[in-house]
């Protein structure tokens, strides 16, 4: 039903007032201290609950069956789930941890005594080319540690990858079958690495994440608390995703689980509740043997296994250091079935009787941790949902909800700017309106088939492992995902039209109609950005260039002068020179050396001489350039975003929506 509501003008002024309030609470509290984020928070909290109550007292019609009804209130229920979650997530951040101390102190200790503990490395591979895998190895052989073994785990039994294995000298494992996917080849790790000389702290890596040369250093001593039966460190990235790719954002606007890691996980930990990743982890390799190996049975095994070790009275510690660097999935079909893997995981987990929601020997608040992730997958249809709900009002004359915008003003709009507010003060500019809805948008097709199939059928589908490298070099367009998006943005636009120009449209259109007028705008707006998207841009350089910015100097024939090196990677370099290279002589193809502060000596050819900045092709032995991947790898990099910039963010849509490089 719909409300009597105040004027325009004196809503326009709340809402200002809102937002003024919003801005001087994120000047004045510091997302650091509990009592600060308990203020903010219950703030958006009770702006979220007065929305929810205007929703269901308000605009809502008394239920009869028929389309309109169940249009409506199937809407409410998963808008009802989505702020059940929202109100969940304000919850649980108002408590944070911060393990840094507690790791240094663990490491001075350790380093005093010398009693460093034997670590066994565990690299899960199956069917990654050489280029992706050698980071993990290579990186894992240097690490700063005492006593430290690599194994390789081939999931795939290929004859290179065990002479490789042989050269280096890392130890090779492989098995006869498949079975357990991810699990089953770590279960089959611990057995063949089992015995006397066993060390007792396993660390995991996935393929394509290479361990900085200090993770063991930082990470174990933090054992020596005997309620701790696995650390887990944050996922971190070298190369952007495709949304931040393709949408020229990667230094602008940051990955979509940089929320989870950065803000989330050290939150859950202050409750006892982190859990594991899947990889950069290191697990005490008892508590592996007690609880009969890595968990099989649902295919995120990650999950599973924390739950394991919390039903044993043994938590997570989540240390939020960037301790390595992993490969982002590249392509838009490998990020989204990645994140589909996910949901499965996390469903399956919820109907096994060892699982989160049924085992015995887990607490309330442990119980309800596993039941927030579960509805951060269970919000998804209600991304498709807000799409819809524009093109249902105009073509089917049913709204969402009965109310005018006024009222929506008066309602949503506060809840809105306080939510948006807090979540990037909470998120230390994790997070950006318009962008966050683009990722989930990309995602929420194939989230939403998945929970679908999860209700007939969520167990025997095999595991789906996320593609990484191969060539990237063209552009691909993705119709299929660029037909709904595109399509979307096309009917909301031509809604628009209809409702203002169409044959049936009258002079003054309604206060609903104004509100879902607005509506299809944004929806339009949201579709076009997410159709831009799915355009994958080519990723012009065959390893990622690193930005390194560091003094260096060039012999090119008779020339020889300093420059800066702007970008490094193992296989090309880009210098900027005092000077641009002689016109007189064609530099493209010519031989060049060039020395790298810190590193030393790259010879290559020039492929490409424009003005002052020239890009090189390294022709370097392969022991060199084996050095070359331990020198860019063995330390952080700032090669992606880890804060979100809104200008630029902006700046890089129009950019691609213009077509240009």
């Amino acid at each position: 039903m719909l409300n009597s509501s105040p004027d325009v003008a004196t809503v326009a002024a709340v809402d200002f007032g809102v937002l003024l309030a919003a801005i001087a609470l994120g000047i004045a509290l510091d997302p650091r201290r509990f009592t600060d984020r308990m203020v903010f928070g219950l703030t958006t909290a009770l702006l979220i609950a007065a929305y929810l109550a205007w929703r269901i007292g308000s605009t809502m019609e008394p239920f009869e069956w028929g389309f309109a009804s169940l249009w409506q209130y199937g809407y409410l229920a998963f808008e009802i789930i989505a702020i059940i979650y929202t109100l969940m997530s304000i919850a649980i951040l108002m408590r944070r941890s911060d393990h840094t101390l507690e790791a240094d102190a663990a490491e001075a200790e350790l380093d005093s005594s010398g009693l460093w503990p034997p670590v066994d490395v565990f690299i899960c591979t199956y069917n990654e080319p050489l280029d992706v895998l050698e980071k993990s190895v290579l990186l894992a052989m240097e690490m700063d540690y005492p006593d430290v073994r690599v194994w390789v785990l081939d999931d795939t039994r290929r004859a290179w990858l065990r002479d490789y294995c042989e050269e280096l000298g890392v130890n090779y494992v492989t098995r006869p079958n498949n079975d357990g996917a991810k699990a089953g080849n770590l279960n089959s790790a611990l057995r063949a690495t089992a015995g006397a000389n066993a060390a007792p702290l396993i660390l995991v890596l996935d393929a394509d994440f290479a361990p900085h040369a200090n993770f063991l250093k930082r990470t174990v001593g933090l054992f020596r608390d005997p309620v701790v039966g696995l650390v887990q460190t944050p996922q971190h990235y070298f190369n952007a995703d495709p949304i931040q790719h393709n949408l020229y954002a990667s230094m602008s606007w940051v990955d979509d689980q940089r929320i989870f890691f950065d803000v989330f996980q050290p939150a859950k930990d202050a409750w006892g509740c982190a859990f594991c990743v899947g990889t950069s982890f290191v697990v005490r390799r008892d508590l592996l043997d007690a609880i009969g190996g890595v968990p099989t049975r649902s295919v995120s095994e990650d999950l599973s296994l924390s739950y394991a070790l919390l039903r044993r009275g043994y938590v997570t510690r989540w240390l939020n250091e960037r301790l390595s660097v992993g490969l982002a999935a590249e392509g838009l079909p490998e990020y989204v079935t990645q994140r589909a893997r996910w949901c499965l995981g996390t469903v399956q987990a919820a109907l096994l009787p060892e699982g989160p929601l049924r085992a015995p020997g887990l607490s309330l608040m442990q119980r309800l941790h596993y039941f927030h992730g579960l509805l951060n997958w269970l919000c998804k249809p209600f991304v498709l949902l807000m799409l819809a709900a524009p093109l249902v009002y105009w073509f089917a004359g049913v709204p969402a909800f009965a109310a005018d915008y006024v009222d929506f003003l008066r309602f949503a709009i506060p809840a809105l700017i306080c939510f948006y507010s807090y979540s990037g003060w909470v998120g230390h500019r994790r997070t950006l309106p318009i962008f966050m809805e683009v990722t989930h948008m990309i995602t929420a097709a194939a989230i939403t088939w998945t929970l679908i199939m999860c209700l007939y059928r969520p167990f025997g589908r095999p595991f789906k492992v996320t593609d990484k490298g191969g060539d990237r070099s063209q552009t691909i367009i993705r119709w299929n995902m660029l037909a709904f998006f595109g399509g979307l943005t096309l009917v909301s636009v031509a809604a628009i039209l209809l409702a203002l120009l169409g044959p049936d449209a009258v002079g003054e259109t309604s206060p609903v109609d104004q509100l879902n007028l607005i509506w299809a705008g944004v929806t339009a707006m949201l579709c076009a950005i997410a159709s831009l998207v799915c355009i994958e841009r080519p990723r012009r350089h065959r390893e990622e260039l690193f930005k390194s910015n560091i003094p260096g100097r060039f012999a090119f024939g008779a020339i020889d002068s300093d420059c800066r090196v702007q970008h490094l990677s193992t296989a090309g370099i880009v210098i900027l020179t005092d000077r641009p290279l002689p016109v007189e002589r064609e530099p493209v193809g010519g031989a060049i050396r060039v020395w790298v502060e810190g590193f030393g000596v790259l010879t290559g050819v020039v492929v490409r001489a424009r003005k002052r900045e020239v890009t090189v092709e390294l022709t370097i032995p392969e022991t060199r350039r084996r050095d070359l991947v331990r020198h860019l790898y063995r330390c952080p990099n700032d090669n992606v975003a880890l804060e979100a910039r809104l200008g630029p963010a902006w700046g890089g849509v129009i950019r691609s929506g213009l077509g240009r490089v």
